[in-house]
């Protein structure tokens, strides 16, 4: 039987705070169009990222990989 491995979704947002030990929060942009009214739009959500060692700066572009769950909000980890 093989393992299949999937590889988890891949962001690029902006650092926004850096606050916690070991963690940033991220700002992940999307550009959309509404269904109904044709109009697109900026949606926004933002995401706890593990940040080895804080080396993430606030206003940094930063590249977010989706990984195992390390606590209960955080799921991505930064790639650069």
């Amino acid at each position: 039987m093989e393992k299949s491995t999937t590889t988890g979704r891949t962001f690029r947002g902006v650092v926004v705070k850096t606050a916690m030990k070991d963690t940033a929060t991220v700002l992940v942009e999307r550009y959309v169009k509404h269904s109904k009214y044709k109009k697109y739009q900026r949606l926004s959500k933002k995401f706890l990222v593990h940040d080895e060692g804080n080396v993430a700066q606030v206003g940094e572009k930063v590249t977010i990989k989706e990984v195992r769950p390390i606590s209960k909000r955080k799921r991505f980890i930064i790639v650069k």
